[in-house]
């Protein structure tokens, strides 16, 4: 089943790609591979929400977060290439906003991971790292970044 499919028979609509905040396009591509700039949880433009992981935003709220950057980094790679070129999700890079303490981050990046797997099946599969950071963008709590294989 292609990602397009997927996609519609799980009721997932790709939002518009999130306009960069600074400097750089949202994907690029080299070969046969997409790289995301690092995807905030946005939606309509607007931060869902902010603070640490760990003390404002709960570990269930930011899994529920990163699963938003990785739909907005589908987004990316579909208005380079198109969602059915993609071929493999390869590697995806999770950082964290964490309280002191909080040691939870792998759990919250299982969000994106988790749907990559529901669109992409075993070509969701991907090489990982769950990165604990002081601050974001924004006082996001949580962003990711996605290498894409494409056709």
């Amino acid at each position: 089943m292609s990602p397009s499919a997927r996609l519609a028979e799980l009721g997932i609509t790709l939002p518009d790609v999130v306009p960069p905040l600074a400097a750089y396009v949202p994907a690029a591509r080299t070969g046969n591979l997409v790289y995301t700039a690092g995807q905030l949880p946005m939606e309509a433009g607007s931060l869902l929400q902010a603070g640490k992981v760990g003390a404002q935003v709960t570990p269930e709220d930011g899994k529920a977060l990163a699963r938003v950057c990785a739909l907005n980094a589908m987004a990316a790679v579909h208005s380079l290439v198109g969602i059915d070129s993609v071929t493999r999700v390869v590697k995806v890079v999770g950082f964290v906003a964490s309280a002191p303490g909080f040691n939870g981050q792998p759990g919250v990046i299982n969000g994106a991971s988790q749907l990559f797997g529901e669109v992409f099946g075993d070509a969701g599969a991907h090489a990982r790292s769950a990165v604990g950071v002081s601050e974001l963008p924004l006082d996001a709590p949580v962003e990711v970044e996605v290498i894409f294989e494409v056709a």
